[in-house]
């Protein structure tokens, strides 16, 4: 056995006159006494105390990604802990993706730790899984900037939660720096990284919200840029944002500094996944500073089930109560309007709404006199969540269809409030997905689309391929055959 051991130690030491030695690279925890306390034992009573407030929490088996925040952790501690108590420590992952910002550098692309064997915190070291982050960067569009990683702070914070989490050993890390304003290289990350978008893997996601503007200011445009997110859909995010950009805010900055780190997830999500709002607060609702506020969210990202995938648009649904709120709402509307008052703008009482009436849907409302019609309008897309869409289309329906004379007050005590609810799209791959009678169509190819309601097929005596093709060539302007290549969707009402 000596014998052994004087061989291994000869060895070794002929490597290392050779050269051949690895000593590990640490990058060191550059955060700490900033964004964190520096005292491992103050450290690890601190985040104990945060994750101790969600205890009972549900934990996610099919957990594929959460969003974050990075700020101090006076201010998001709680936010965060909201997020890391729905990973199931038991669980094992290979790795862990964490992907955030550039608070400093400027990249036009996406910077991935080659070279660090660890990340340090004053809890100890965090292991980095150097044959992945290299691997990631044969493809050109990542690359490792070390001036990006040096003092960046939104990943080394997330550090702490993980290790007092995992408490034997923290899963290796992949840190992803992204700094762009590139849709197309943003596509082209989301593709590389898709592959490992599942079961042996978990993405955390980076990012604070809203910056600077006033405590209400706050709370309306992060709420939209909630809303954005639960839908799943980048284009969603991404308007949202340009309406926050656009509202007038003052010192509203941005509504996400990690939008880009974010629309990479979503990219590679694609719609199919289940996303759950955890918890909203913003730095005001701790310090009670109301003039300059920093916002928070937690979102997890579920993996479908496979039966999950085929029937998602099932999953939608509105409760009685659901259905009375939206027909007050519609009601209301008309009533502020002959009044003179504004649509109602969003307030912190609606992050306490159902989801679903959150979610952005299309819709119609149709009002009734005496059993006839007295004006109908609706808005087919996903743009708008419901209940702040049924308050446009009652206003609309009232007072701007063209087919007849606006509403008046004397009227409000006889009207009858019918709503068309189109739930959320899914798309499919095939026809042997589409149910006739049951879904409506939604063909979309480049500039090009259209739609059948599915009581369209009440109305004529048409097969299943015939009622798509249709809509092809009569709505969307693709010709008989042109929904073949094109993207498909489908969606139920709910009349009500």
């Amino acid at each position: 056995m000596k014998a052994v051991f004087t061989l291994i130690a000869a060895i070794i030491m002929m490597n290392s006159c050779n050269g051949q030695t690895h000593q590990p690279v640490i990058r060191p925890a550059t955060q700490a006494n900033r964004f964190y306390t520096g005292n491992a034992q103050a450290l690890a009573q601190e985040v104990d105390s945060f994750l101790m407030q969600h205890k009972g929490s549900p934990q996610f088996d099919n957990l594929a990604a959460l969003i974050v925040p990075h700020a101090g952790y006076y201010y998001s501690g709680n936010v965060a802990a909201s997020a890391y108590m729905t990973i199931n420590p038991k669980k094992t992952y290979k790795r862990i993706f964490l992907l955030g910002p550039s608070h400093s550098v400027w990249l036009d692309g996406a910077s991935v730790n080659t070279e660090a064997d660890y990340y340090a915190t004053p809890l100890g070291n965090v292991k980095v899984d150097r044959e992945t982050a290299l691997k990631l960067t044969e493809d050109s569009v990542f690359t490792y900037h070390p001036e990006a990683h040096d003092n960046e702070h939104c990943l080394e914070v997330q550090l702490p939660f993980l290790q007092r989490l995992f408490t034997e050993s923290v899963p290796p890390i992949v840190p992803i720096i992204i700094s762009t304003n590139d849709f197309q290289k943003l596509m082209k990350m989301s593709d590389v990284l898709k592959p490992y978008l599942n079961d042996d893997n978990l993405f955390i996601i980076s990012s604070d919200f809203s910056h600077y503007p006033t405590y209400d200011d706050a709370y309306e445009v992060d709420a939209r840029t909630q809303r954005a997110i639960e839908s799943g859909s980048v284009e969603h995010l991404i308007a949202a944002v340009e309406k926050n950009r656009r509202s007038g805010k003052r010192n509203l900055s941005t509504s996400a500094c990690g939008q880009v780190a974010i629309i990479t997830l979503m990219l590679m999500c694609n719609e199919q996944y289940d996303i759950r709002h955890l918890l909203y607060q913003n730095s005001g609702d701790i310090s009670g500073e109301r003039d300059r506020v920093v916002g928070y969210h937690a979102f997890a990202f579920l993996r479908p089930s496979q039966a999950g995938s085929q029937q998602a648009d099932s999953t939608f649904t509105l409760t009685s109560d659901d259905k009375k709120l939206l027909k007050d709402i519609a009601l209301q509307s008309i009533r502020d309007s002959l009044d003179g008052k504004p649509l109602a703008a969003a307030n912190s009482s609606l992050f306490t709404l159902h989801s679903s009436l959150k979610h952005p849907c299309g819709a119609f409302v149709s009002l009734h006199k005496q059993g006839r019609l007295r004006g109908c309008i609706g808005h087919f897309g996903e743009d708008v969540p419901l209940y702040e869409i049924v308050a446009e289309m009652a206003r609309a329906a009232a007072f701007q269809d063209p087919r007849f004379s606006p509403v008046t007050r004397d009227e409000l005590n006889d009207l009858d409030i019918e709503i068309s609810v189109l739930t959320p799209m899914r798309r499919i791959q095939s026809l042997d997905e589409f149910e006739l009678h049951r879904h409506g169509i939604y063909i979309r190819k480049g500039y090009r689309s259209g739609t059948y309601l599915p009581q369209v097929a009440d109305e004529v005596n048409w097969t299943k391929e015939e009622f798509v093709s249709h809509c092809s060539q009569d709505k969307a302007g693709l010709g008989w055959d042109g929904w073949r290549d094109a993207e498909l969707y489908v969606y139920e009402a709910i009349v009500f």
